[in-house]
Protein backbone atom coordinates (compact mmCIF):
# COMPACT_ATOMS: atom_id res chain seq x y z
CA UNK A 1 0.00 0.00 0.00
CA UNK A 2 2.74 2.71 0.68
CA UNK A 3 4.60 2.05 -2.45
CA UNK A 4 0.97 2.11 -4.28
CA UNK A 5 0.88 5.50 -2.75
CA UNK A 6 4.12 6.51 -3.43
CA UNK A 7 3.69 5.51 -6.79
CA UNK A 8 0.33 7.74 -7.28
CA UNK A 9 1.96 10.63 -5.42
CA UNK A 10 5.12 11.03 -7.54
CA UNK A 11 3.96 10.08 -10.71
CA UNK A 12 0.33 9.88 -11.07
CA UNK A 13 -1.15 12.85 -9.49
CA UNK A 14 1.46 15.44 -11.26
CA UNK A 15 0.49 14.17 -14.52
CA UNK A 16 -3.56 14.57 -13.21
CA UNK A 17 -2.46 18.27 -12.48
CA UNK A 18 -1.16 18.96 -15.60
CA UNK A 19 -4.10 17.43 -17.80
CA UNK A 20 -6.31 19.23 -15.46
CA UNK A 21 -4.50 22.61 -16.08
CA UNK A 22 -5.46 21.89 -19.85
CA UNK A 23 -8.72 20.85 -19.49
CA UNK A 24 -9.46 24.72 -17.59
CA UNK A 25 -7.65 25.98 -20.43
CA UNK A 26 -10.09 24.48 -23.07
CA UNK A 27 -13.68 24.93 -20.47
CA UNK A 28 -12.93 28.17 -19.36
CA UNK A 29 -10.67 29.73 -22.49
CA UNK A 30 -11.57 28.43 -25.10
CA UNK A 31 -8.00 26.72 -26.26
CA UNK A 32 -7.91 24.96 -29.63
CA UNK A 33 -6.61 21.50 -29.73
CA UNK A 34 -5.40 21.28 -33.06
CA UNK A 35 -3.33 24.56 -32.28
CA UNK A 36 -1.67 23.16 -29.56
CA UNK A 37 -1.18 19.66 -31.29
CA UNK A 38 0.56 21.30 -33.93
CA UNK A 39 2.95 23.07 -31.64
CA UNK A 40 3.47 19.99 -30.18
CA UNK A 41 3.96 17.81 -33.59
CA UNK A 42 6.09 20.25 -35.15
CA UNK A 43 7.90 21.94 -32.73
CA UNK A 44 9.01 20.36 -29.56
CA UNK A 45 9.12 16.78 -30.59
CA UNK A 46 11.60 17.10 -33.21
CA UNK A 47 13.93 19.09 -30.23
CA UNK A 48 12.69 16.63 -27.85
CA UNK A 49 13.48 13.20 -29.85
CA UNK A 50 17.53 15.47 -31.15
CA UNK A 51 18.31 16.29 -27.20
CA UNK A 52 17.37 12.87 -26.21
CA UNK A 53 19.36 11.41 -28.53
CA UNK A 54 22.49 13.56 -28.38
CA UNK A 55 22.56 13.66 -24.35
CA UNK A 56 21.60 10.19 -23.84
CA UNK A 57 24.36 8.18 -21.69
CA UNK A 58 26.31 5.52 -22.94
CA UNK A 59 25.65 2.35 -21.55
CA UNK A 60 27.54 -0.06 -23.34
CA UNK A 61 26.47 -3.36 -22.96
CA UNK A 62 22.44 -4.38 -23.60
CA UNK A 63 22.07 -1.31 -25.33
CA UNK A 64 20.96 -2.98 -28.78
CA UNK A 65 19.20 -5.96 -26.88
CA UNK A 66 17.00 -3.00 -25.17
CA UNK A 67 16.15 -1.40 -28.43
CA UNK A 68 15.44 -4.81 -29.53
CA UNK A 69 13.07 -5.22 -27.00
CA UNK A 70 11.16 -2.17 -27.35
CA UNK A 71 10.88 -2.77 -31.16
CA UNK A 72 9.81 -6.55 -30.50
CA UNK A 73 7.39 -5.75 -27.50
CA UNK A 74 5.73 -2.80 -30.04
CA UNK A 75 5.51 -5.17 -32.84
CA UNK A 76 4.19 -8.10 -30.50
CA UNK A 77 1.32 -5.93 -29.17
CA UNK A 78 0.41 -4.69 -32.90
CA UNK A 79 -0.19 -7.76 -33.39
CA UNK A 80 -1.91 -8.12 -30.48
CA UNK A 81 -4.28 -5.20 -31.15
CA UNK A 82 -5.07 -6.47 -34.77
CA UNK A 83 -5.78 -9.38 -33.60
CA UNK A 84 -8.03 -7.39 -31.01
CA UNK A 85 -9.68 -5.46 -33.99
CA UNK A 86 -10.15 -8.71 -36.02
CA UNK A 87 -12.10 -10.50 -33.58
CA UNK A 88 -14.45 -7.73 -32.87
CA UNK A 89 -14.56 -6.92 -36.31
CA UNK A 90 -14.03 -3.10 -36.07
CA UNK A 91 -13.98 -0.80 -39.17
CA UNK A 92 -10.25 -0.43 -40.45
CA UNK A 93 -9.94 3.29 -38.89
CA UNK A 94 -10.71 1.27 -35.51
CA UNK A 95 -8.68 -1.54 -35.73
CA UNK A 96 -5.59 0.63 -36.22
CA UNK A 97 -6.75 3.31 -33.02
CA UNK A 98 -6.48 -0.20 -31.53
CA UNK A 99 -3.31 -0.95 -32.58
CA UNK A 100 -2.02 2.29 -31.63
CA UNK A 101 -3.21 2.13 -28.67
CA UNK A 102 -1.51 -1.66 -27.87
CA UNK A 103 1.99 -0.40 -29.41
CA UNK A 104 3.10 2.72 -27.24
CA UNK A 105 3.64 2.69 -23.40
CA UNK A 106 4.03 6.59 -21.77
CA UNK A 107 7.56 4.94 -21.01
CA UNK A 108 8.97 9.19 -20.96
CA UNK A 109 7.02 11.55 -18.48
CA UNK A 110 5.03 8.29 -16.29
CA UNK A 111 7.48 5.72 -17.21
CA UNK A 112 10.80 6.67 -16.43
CA UNK A 113 10.33 8.38 -12.62
CA UNK A 114 8.67 5.36 -11.92
CA UNK A 115 11.61 2.81 -12.65
CA UNK A 116 13.69 5.90 -11.42
CA UNK A 117 12.04 5.46 -8.00
CA UNK A 118 11.57 1.56 -8.05
CA UNK A 119 15.36 0.19 -9.38
CA UNK A 120 17.56 3.59 -9.00
CA UNK A 121 20.11 5.13 -11.63
CA UNK A 122 21.55 2.11 -14.07
CA UNK A 123 17.86 1.17 -14.55
CA UNK A 124 16.89 4.61 -15.07
CA UNK A 125 19.56 4.81 -17.82
CA UNK A 126 19.04 1.93 -19.51
CA UNK A 127 14.97 3.09 -19.45
CA UNK A 128 16.23 5.99 -21.68
CA UNK A 129 17.18 3.57 -23.92
CA UNK A 130 13.63 1.73 -23.83
CA UNK A 131 12.04 5.47 -24.14
CA UNK A 132 14.05 6.83 -27.08
CA UNK A 133 13.56 4.01 -28.95
CA UNK A 134 9.48 4.02 -28.43
CA UNK A 135 9.20 7.68 -29.25
CA UNK A 136 11.08 6.88 -32.58
CA UNK A 137 8.68 4.38 -33.42
CA UNK A 138 5.77 5.79 -32.27
CA UNK A 139 6.54 8.97 -34.67
CA UNK A 140 7.87 6.11 -37.51
CA UNK A 141 5.91 2.75 -37.05
CA UNK A 142 2.78 4.22 -35.14
CA UNK A 143 2.36 7.27 -37.33
CA UNK A 144 2.46 4.61 -40.20
CA UNK A 145 0.41 2.88 -38.61
CA UNK A 146 -2.10 5.66 -38.21
CA UNK A 147 -1.69 6.59 -41.90
CA UNK A 148 -2.56 3.32 -43.28
CA UNK A 149 -5.94 4.01 -41.99
CA UNK A 150 -7.20 5.77 -44.68
CA UNK A 151 -4.27 5.96 -47.14
CA UNK A 152 -2.46 2.83 -49.42
CA UNK A 153 0.90 2.23 -48.47
CA UNK A 154 2.69 4.73 -50.54
CA UNK A 155 0.62 6.84 -49.15
CA UNK A 156 1.34 5.99 -45.55
CA UNK A 157 4.76 6.02 -46.57
CA UNK A 158 4.61 9.86 -47.99
CA UNK A 159 3.13 10.87 -44.76
CA UNK A 160 5.71 9.26 -42.21
CA UNK A 161 8.41 11.22 -44.61
CA UNK A 162 6.96 14.37 -43.21
CA UNK A 163 7.27 13.77 -39.61
CA UNK A 164 9.72 16.12 -37.89
CA UNK A 165 10.75 14.31 -34.80
CA UNK A 166 12.20 11.80 -37.31
CA UNK A 167 14.35 14.64 -38.49
CA UNK A 168 15.13 15.02 -34.93
CA UNK A 169 16.26 11.35 -34.55
CA UNK A 170 18.12 11.75 -37.82
CA UNK A 171 20.63 14.62 -37.40
CA UNK A 172 21.01 13.71 -34.12
CA UNK A 173 22.52 10.29 -35.62
CA UNK A 174 24.40 12.56 -37.58
CA UNK A 175 25.94 14.73 -35.00
CA UNK A 176 26.67 11.48 -32.82
CA UNK A 177 28.23 9.34 -35.69
CA UNK A 178 30.51 12.28 -36.98
CA UNK A 179 31.31 13.70 -33.16
CA UNK A 180 29.95 17.42 -34.27
CA UNK A 181 30.50 19.66 -31.18
CA UNK A 182 26.57 21.37 -31.52
CA UNK A 183 27.41 25.40 -30.71
CA UNK A 184 25.59 26.59 -27.64
CA UNK A 185 23.21 29.28 -28.94
CA UNK A 186 21.68 25.99 -31.35
CA UNK A 187 21.93 23.40 -28.42
CA UNK A 188 20.14 25.86 -25.75
CA UNK A 189 16.90 26.38 -27.80
CA UNK A 190 16.63 22.65 -28.65
CA UNK A 191 16.77 21.90 -24.92
CA UNK A 192 14.20 24.30 -24.12
CA UNK A 193 11.99 23.34 -26.16
CA UNK A 194 12.93 19.65 -25.73
CA UNK A 195 12.03 20.18 -22.11
CA UNK A 196 8.88 22.12 -23.03
CA UNK A 197 7.56 19.05 -25.55
CA UNK A 198 5.78 16.31 -22.05
CA UNK A 199 4.40 19.14 -20.10
CA UNK A 200 2.98 20.02 -23.81
CA UNK A 201 1.63 16.47 -24.32
CA UNK A 202 -0.24 16.58 -21.13
CA UNK A 203 -1.69 19.50 -21.54
CA UNK A 204 -3.07 18.12 -24.96
CA UNK A 205 -4.54 15.24 -22.97
CA UNK A 206 -6.13 17.98 -20.81
CA UNK A 207 -7.88 19.86 -23.58
CA UNK A 208 -8.72 16.49 -25.36
CA UNK A 209 -10.23 15.34 -21.89
CA UNK A 210 -12.42 18.33 -22.04
CA UNK A 211 -14.10 16.65 -25.34
CA UNK A 212 -13.96 13.01 -24.46
CA UNK A 213 -17.10 10.83 -23.88
CA UNK A 214 -17.90 7.39 -22.42
CA UNK A 215 -16.47 4.75 -25.47
CA UNK A 216 -19.06 3.40 -27.51
CA UNK A 217 -18.11 0.12 -27.03
CA UNK A 218 -16.64 -0.22 -23.53
CA UNK A 219 -15.95 -4.07 -24.34
CA UNK A 220 -13.82 -3.00 -26.70
CA UNK A 221 -11.74 -0.84 -23.93
CA UNK A 222 -11.62 -3.38 -21.44
CA UNK A 223 -9.86 -5.72 -23.47
CA UNK A 224 -7.33 -2.78 -24.86
CA UNK A 225 -6.57 -1.82 -21.15
CA UNK A 226 -6.20 -5.34 -20.34
CA UNK A 227 -3.54 -5.94 -23.46
CA UNK A 228 -1.62 -2.85 -22.75
CA UNK A 229 -1.51 -3.31 -18.69
CA UNK A 230 -1.43 -6.74 -18.69
CA UNK A 231 -0.54 -8.86 -21.93
CA UNK A 232 2.72 -5.92 -22.19
CA UNK A 233 4.42 -6.80 -19.87
CA UNK A 234 3.87 -10.34 -20.07
CA UNK A 235 4.90 -10.31 -23.77
CA UNK A 236 8.17 -8.36 -22.36
CA UNK A 237 9.22 -11.07 -20.11
CA UNK A 238 9.15 -13.46 -22.53
CA UNK A 239 10.91 -10.94 -24.87
CA UNK A 240 14.30 -10.04 -22.53
CA UNK A 241 14.32 -14.02 -21.66
CA UNK A 242 14.85 -14.85 -25.50
CA UNK A 243 17.29 -12.31 -25.92
CA UNK A 244 19.40 -12.50 -22.83
CA UNK A 245 18.66 -8.96 -21.10
CA UNK A 246 18.73 -9.17 -17.07
CA UNK A 247 19.26 -7.24 -13.87
CA UNK A 248 18.32 -3.59 -14.18
CA UNK A 249 17.63 -3.60 -17.97
CA UNK A 250 15.21 -5.89 -17.72
CA UNK A 251 13.74 -4.05 -14.75
CA UNK A 252 13.49 -1.04 -16.84
CA UNK A 253 12.29 -2.83 -20.20
CA UNK A 254 9.39 -4.70 -18.34
CA UNK A 255 8.34 -1.97 -16.60
CA UNK A 256 8.16 0.40 -19.24
CA UNK A 257 6.17 -2.24 -21.25
CA UNK A 258 3.80 -2.24 -18.66
CA UNK A 259 3.28 2.04 -18.65
CA UNK A 260 -0.08 2.94 -19.61
CA UNK A 261 -0.97 4.41 -23.38
CA UNK A 262 1.51 6.78 -24.28
CA UNK A 263 0.28 10.54 -24.19
CA UNK A 264 1.98 10.77 -27.73
CA UNK A 265 -0.69 8.14 -29.23
CA UNK A 266 -3.45 10.90 -28.51
CA UNK A 267 -0.81 13.67 -30.74
CA UNK A 268 -0.70 10.88 -33.52
CA UNK A 269 -4.40 10.35 -33.58
CA UNK A 270 -5.28 13.82 -33.56
CA UNK A 271 -3.22 14.26 -36.17
CA UNK A 272 -3.89 11.81 -38.99
CA UNK A 273 -7.75 11.54 -37.56
CA UNK A 274 -7.89 7.71 -36.75
CA UNK A 275 -10.51 7.75 -33.75
CA UNK A 276 -8.88 10.06 -31.37
CA UNK A 277 -11.54 10.34 -28.71
CA UNK A 278 -10.96 6.38 -28.22
CA UNK A 279 -7.65 6.81 -27.93
CA UNK A 280 -7.71 9.83 -25.59
CA UNK A 281 -10.25 7.85 -23.05
CA UNK A 282 -7.71 4.87 -23.28
CA UNK A 283 -5.09 6.65 -22.16
CA UNK A 284 -7.03 7.96 -19.11
CA UNK A 285 -8.59 4.85 -18.28
CA UNK A 286 -5.07 3.15 -18.41
CA UNK A 287 -3.42 5.90 -15.98
CA UNK A 288 -5.85 5.51 -13.57
CA UNK A 289 -5.81 1.69 -12.90
CA UNK A 290 -1.98 1.38 -13.77
CA UNK A 291 -1.51 1.70 -10.36
CA UNK A 292 -3.23 -1.81 -10.04
CA UNK A 293 -0.69 -3.73 -12.17
CA UNK A 294 2.18 -1.61 -11.80
CA UNK A 295 2.68 -2.22 -7.92
CA UNK A 296 2.46 -6.03 -8.21
CA UNK A 297 4.61 -6.05 -11.42
CA UNK A 298 7.31 -3.92 -9.54
CA UNK A 299 7.40 -6.24 -6.29
CA UNK A 300 7.84 -9.19 -8.91
CA UNK A 301 10.87 -7.78 -10.71
CA UNK A 302 12.35 -6.60 -7.09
Amino acid sequence: MTLLLSIFASDILPIAIVAGVGYALARFLGVQLRTLTHVVFYATMPCLAFDMLVTAPDLGRDVAAMIGVAVLVALSMAAVGWMVGSAARLSRVDTRAVMLVAMFSNAGNYGLPVVHFAYGDTALAYGTIYFLTGSVLTYTLGAFVAAGARLDVAGAVRQVARIPALYGVALALLVLGFGIDVPTPVLRPIALLSDAALPLMILVLGVQMHHATLPQRPGIMAVTVVASLVAAPLIALGWVSVLGVAGPARQAAVTLSAMPVAVATTIVALEFDVSPAFVTSAVFVTTVLSPLTLSPLIAYLR
